[in-house]
């Protein structure tokens, strides 16, 4: 599970104009017209395709947890293509993003100054430019890892060093042990 691509993700889904569909028969249905068949529905799934085509014609209503949350995130991350694309745009572009992060946060300095990490709860707008770093490298199919660094720039440059104002001397800040992560368009 990548906590930070996820809630990229997330936000993006928060500017659908219309909900998803809930019932797993109406998502193995709009997975089979967005794929073109069941056989590539159950591939996807890592089910086989007679189940998909039971759940097409409503034969089976409740999928095991672990299908349905499978079948929930391939709906999602398909639903409203045009609509995610546009968000993610007028992020890179002209919005930004809001990150909103509880974590211990350390980060390295010179000899003399304190650089211990501490558990910190930051809400902080990234200019547009760092939104199009995120999104770009999440389209690239960066992982956890490379995100979490990518939103660590993106906060030593904003929060710590307030855009080149203060705190020139700091090298690197790092997001350990992430309570909460959420992102906002």
């Amino acid at each position: 599970m990548s906590l930070f691509g996820d809630g990229l993700d997330a936000a993006v889904q928060k500017a659908f104009t219309r909900p998803e569909p809930k019932s797993a028969g109406a998502q193995m249905r709009y997975l089979v017209k967005q794929l073109g068949s069941t056989k590539a529905v159950a591939r996807t799934l890592r089910i086989s395709q007679r189940t998909v085509e039971r759940y097409v014609k409503d034969q089976i209503r409740k999928p095991r947890p672990n299908l349905a949350a499978r079948l929930e995130r391939e709906v999602k991350s398909r639903w409203q293509p045009q609509i995610q694309a546009k968000a993610r745009q007028k992020a890179a572009t002209t919005d930004g993003i809001v990150v909103d992060v509880h974590a211990r946060l350390g980060y390295t300095a010179p000899i003399g100054t304190t650089d211990q990490d501490r558990i910190r709860h930051l809400t902080v707008a990234l200019p547009p430019q760092h939104a199009a770093r995120l999104f770009d490298a999440q389209q690239q199919g960066a992982g956890d890892d490379r995100l979490r660094e990518l939103t660590a720039e993106a906060l030593k440059e904003v929060y710590f060093q307030d855009d080149g104002r203060r705190a020139g001397s700091l090298q690197e800040v790092q997001i350990n042990d992430v309570i909460h992560l959420d992102f906002e368009l």
